[in-house]
């Protein structure tokens, strides 16, 4: 089975793997490998909200998986401390039987993630007060103060999120008020495609207009290098959550494709 999306965001995390100078890949454990086709993403120094990352995908995708590779899996986390990760689960992944035997390693189905896809096509974002400008490492340190505050990856994720800004295939804009960073949005570009990621704002800036003008250049960049997809991800739509990352795609053009599972271990019965 082949599927562009999920091809190219297992790209996309490996390559944050990539990303990882050696001294932090040692401060915080990070042990990436393949089990099978999927890739296992493994930072054991995360905290347990770090799930944005700590995540296993292409399970099954790309060939069908084995009850022994789950088991490698779900052992290799453990092994390493880590409480809580992501593994996806494509609605397509074979062999049928991956969900009985992720639920017998211990694992428990979690909200999953909604995939989207977007035409080539422009996008004029609202008006904003805020500036949005192209950065590079200069900048490294303030997009991945950002991002990790909001994706809950821990100050000790900053130095190698910090790292994105100017590596080869990533493009990150950040949305300023003044000389103040306010807001982050990324793409990855290859092979015609893009794949639209870390996009957030500072809590103190949000409700400016960040996030639509942000996904508006980026878009824009994504139709000048010539792609032909644009794709992306977030939770899916459940009640009570304000989905502001959800509406904004869908303000943005983008349409959902198809969701995605997720299994996680069980979390510890209350004391």
């Amino acid at each position: 089975m082949t599927d562009e999306s999920e091809v190219l965001e297992r790209t996309v995390l490996e390559d944050i793997y990539r990303a990882a100078p050696a001294a932090v890949a040692e401060s915080l454990g990070i042990r990436p490998f393949n089990s099978g086709a999927a890739f296992v993403g493994l930072a054991a120094g995360l905290p347990a909200s770090g799930i944005v990352l700590n995540r296993t995908i292409g399970l099954g995708v790309a060939a069908p998986s084995t009850e022994a590779s789950v088991r490698e899996i779900v052992a290799a986390y453990a092994a390493a401390g880590v409480a809580r990760y992501f593994v996806h689960l494509h609605p397509d992944s074979q062999p049928i039987h991956l969900a009985e035997w992720l639920s017998a390693a211990g694992l428990v189905t979690a909200r999953g993630w909604q995939k989207f896809e977007r035409p080539p096509v422009p996008f004029a974002a609202p008006p904003t007060d805020l500036e949005i400008r192209p950065v590079g490492r200069e900048h490294g340190e303030d997009f991945a103060r950002i991002a990790c505050h909001a994706f809950d990856l821990g100050e000790r994720a900053v130095p190698w999120l910090a790292n994105l800004p100017g590596r080869p295939g990533w493009h990150v804009f950040m949305s300023f008020a003044g000389d103040v960073p306010a807001g982050t949005g990324a793409i990855f570009v290859r092979d015609g495609l893009a794949w639209f990621d870390f996009g957030t704002t500072a809590p103190a800036f949000r409700r400016r207009g960040s996030q639509g003008a942000l996904l508006a250049r980026r878009i824009a960049l994504a139709i000048e290098l010539g792609c032909r997809k644009l794709l992306t991800c977030t939770g899916q739509a459940v009640p009570g959550d304000p989905q502001h990352s959800y509406r904004n795609l869908l303000k943005a053009g983008f349409r959902e494709t198809y969701a995605r599972g997720n299994f996680t271990p069980q979390p510890p019965s209350p004391q």
